[in-house]
């Protein structure tokens, strides 16, 4: 197996992947909690770990990827009571949203993409193996966890254990709570049912429903086991939720949840985070309509994915000019395999996506090979089909299907080139613009002026 190296935020280092079990690579990626239609930036870590499975699928391993959805959480109760639905129904609206949103993205399914509420069994299970470590206490119906407990909390975020740097955002919304805990640092595993909230299940410690980072350490254990290799989730995660999803697991345990903790970069709006609470989203299915996929998933790939990168038409411009140039290099290629002395540039692109997962670097790998192709005759596509499909845009390289022009766009362009005859420019160009909005450019051909797939 090649050496792979990728970022852990807990050491801060580029550590090599070494799987527990020889050839076999576990990854669970948080998902979104299904309130509200998923955003583009929602769609990034979504992305950023298909991708990773893909890569991996390639140099031979045998991956699964876990992505879970958290369909039990006082932001869903909040939304559901505005609008006046049942949580569950909200939920499972939303759930099926984000199933065909991220579907559009055409990267396959993850292996497995468990529910909070169907892991109950499982959670109550691992609140009550912390209850019996002396790890977690119940009170009034409240679980919650010890913070102190842990000799280790903090590690992972890079955080002292006092109240200016460990507040657990849970007081604000429940000010009751903070007189329940023993500890203002400690945060709670499971909730007493409250008026209002109308899902909940039974405990031995009282009716109610789980906190939010409990459940996805069950989930990732159910699935996973203790120990698996890559952890992942956007780094607005990284405190309080993957650091309390460590400790949970490492109280309950005596072991790490993960080998390696790896987390991408925000979506900015011209430095701004994107963030439903921000206000300033893009939904994803609109995105991808405006756009296109391919653009979309080109714009991904051209930032590193532990930096933020910056989400505005420009920058999805520079994507579809990326998109262009493959597009257009693809169409002068023949099927079959690439010129062997070509090969340095997909074994770039490997490379670089074996150090740290640089996709940037892997991406101007992909542009180099372009480049090459174009000063060639006869290309092979078959190393730039391979590079491409580790972001699911293999068919970009394919060979293009043979369309022609309708009868409206031949029309259009006659009367273009019967403009442009007349030296009338203005009405040439808002003729040029017409066909490219039903699809076609125009190229100068070996038997003269073309029209061709946008």
């Amino acid at each position: 197996m090649p050496d792979i190296r990728l970022h852990d935020t807990r050491t801060g280092e580029n550590r090599p992947l070494v799987p527990r079990n020889p050839g076999k690579v576990g990854i669970y990626a948080c998902g979104p909690t299904v309130y509200n239609r998923v955003h583009v930036g929602n769609a990034r870590p979504y992305v950023i770990f298909s991708w990773l499975k893909r890569f991996l699928a390639h140099e031979g391993y045998d991956v699964t990827f876990v992505a879970n959805v958290t369909d039990v959480n006082d932001k869903i109760y909040d939304a559901a009571r505005a609008q006046g639905v049942g949580s569950a129904e909200l939920a499972r609206e939303m759930t099926a949203h984000y199933v065909a949103d991220t579907g559009a993205l055409g990267l396959g399914r993850p292996d497995h993409e468990p529910l909070a509420s169907q892991t109950i069994d499982g959670i109550v299970d691992l609140i009550q193996a912390l209850i019996d470590r002396d790890a977690a206490y119940a009170v009034e119906g409240d679980v919650y966890f010890r913070v102190r407990a842990d000799d280790q909390y903090g590690v992972l975020s890079h955080r002292d254990v006092d109240l200016e740097q460990m507040d657990q955002g849970e007081d604000d919304a429940d000010p009751a709570g903070r007189s329940l805990k023993e500890d203002p640092l400690d945060f709670a595993l499971w909730k007493a049912h409250k008026e209002g909230e109308d899902t909940a299940w039974d405990a031995p410690w009282g009716r109610g429903r789980p906190g939010w980072h409990i459940e996805c350490s069950a989930m990732a254990e159910d699935l996973l086991g203790v120990g698996f290799e890559v952890h992942g989730g956007g780094s607005d995660l990284v405190f309080p939720h993957h650091e309390n999803e460590a400790a949970q697991t490492r109280m309950a345990h005596g072991a790490e949840l993960a080998q390696i903790w790896m987390h991408n970069g925000m979506l900015e709006m011209r430095g701004e985070k994107m963030a439903k609470s921000v206000g300033n989203i893009s939904l994803l299915p609109d995105v991808i309509e405006e756009w296109g996929r391919e653009t979309l998933l080109l714009f991904f790939a051209g930032g590193h994915y532990r930096q933020p990168i910056v989400f505005a038409p420009d920058t999805l411009a520079a994507a579809a000019g990326r998109l262009s140039r493959i597009r257009e290099a693809a169409r002068r290629l023949v099927d079959g395999p690439s010129p062997p002395d070509m090969a340095v540039h997909r074994d770039a692109f490997f490379a670089a996506l074996a150090d740290d997962f640089n996709t940037a670097r892997a991406l101007a790998a992909v542009a180099e090979w372009v480049s090459e192709a174009n000063r060639r005759e006869g290309v092979g596509r078959d190393d730039l089909v391979e590079m491409l499909d580790v972001f699911g845009l293999a068919d970009v390289a394919a060979p293009a299907a043979v369309e022609v022009p309708d009868p409206e766009a031949q029309e259009l362009l006659a009367r273009r080139e019967a403009a442009r005859a007349a030296r009338d420019w203005a009405e040439a160009d808002r003729l040029r613009d017409a066909l490219r909005e039903r699809g076609w450019v125009v190229r100068d051909g070996s038997d003269g002026v073309e029209l061709v797939p946008a």
